[in-house]
């Protein structure tokens, strides 16, 4: 029987939620539902093994943000989804948010636009370490922020993770934020939801490429992975329109990837809002305006 495949923890619950019935509580799991600047947000927590093995997700705090104003080019909806995702960001680094530096890693293929997110990011990211370091009487009021597009191995010859945990030895930041592609279950979340959670990333899991894992256990430092599903698995896509699990082996038809016609264009809306929401995040001192002014 295929299997409905997401990254999102919030698709995990419902899917458990499906095949559980409606009435049935998930243990180790809560999950909330609320507005941020407008936009639906929706949380779910995983408190414990149970949790985890319920969804399938590592224990942690797992924020969903759905910007479907973006799309429809609603007022203000730019500067509204990047305040949603700094907002986010601060919560989880709770009240050491504003200490020590930051590296920002956009991970993926800039080559393969349902790929390129992270490096998208990277290219919006406002980075400060070298100013700051360099003219502290100018910039000292900067958080010190570098930031990396890892590449992948097929270009490299390195593991992103390999490269991510050489360059925290050697800059010693105080968080990692790390933004990568994602796979959901559904179409309606395609390029519409961004995932924000502090338990780590394992990069190109999404296409079901899983690498070294970045989390605090292998970097060293708290890692908050930030990522967009921008493609569905064709057995997944399957189940999603006909409404139904039991659905006979596809072959390989089950393993293709399925994005939106106008990828490119969306993933260019979303990654420069995800990226303005890190540098709201790490410099609060700013507005939209300032980094428009920063970045050009």
């Amino acid at each position: 029987m295929e299997q409905r495949r997401t990254d999102l923890a919030l698709e995990a619950r419902e899917l458990w939620q499906e095949r559980a019935g409606e009435t049935t509580r998930l243990e180790g799991v809560e999950a909330r539902t609320e507005e941020r600047e407008g936009f639906l947000s929706e949380t779910v927590r995983i408190l414990d093994a149970q949790g985890e093995q319920a969804l399938g997700k590592p224990e942690g705090t797992y924020v969903t943000l759905t910007m479907d104003g973006l799309q429809r080019r609603e007022e203000d909806a730019f500067g509204r989804g990047a305040r949603a995702v700094a907002g986010v960001l601060r919560e989880l680094m709770g009240p050491e948010s504003q200490q020590g530096g930051a590296l920002v890693v956009g991970l993926g293929n800039r080559a393969i636009t349902p790929d390129a997110i992270g490096p998208k990011v990277h290219e919006h990211t406002l980075v400060t370490r070298h100013l700051v370091e360099g003219a502290p009487e100018h910039f000292g009021t900067f958080r010190p922020v570098a930031s990396l597009a890892a590449g992948v191995l097929g270009t490299t010859g390195m593991e992103s993770g390999e490269l991510v945990q050489a360059v925290c030895r050697r800059l010693k930041p105080a968080w990692v934020i790390a933004v990568d592609a994602l796979a959901s279950r559904s179409l309606d979340r395609l390029c519409r939801t961004v995932q924000i959670s502090d338990t780590g990333i394992i990069p190109g899991s999404g296409v079901g490429n899983h690498r070294f894992a970045l989390d605090k256990k292998t970097l060293g430092v708290p890692v908050l992975a930030v990522g967009v599903p921008t493609v569905v698995y064709g057995a997944t896509l399957a189940a999603d329109l006909l409404g139904r699990d039991d659905l006979p082996p596809l072959g390989r038809g089950g393993e293709l990837l399925v994005t939106p016609k106008d990828i490119d264009s969306q993933v260019g809306d979303l990654s420069k809002v995800i990226a303005y929401g890190i540098n709201l995040a790490l410099q609060p001192g700013l507005g939209v305006e300032d980094l428009d002014l920063l970045l050009s």
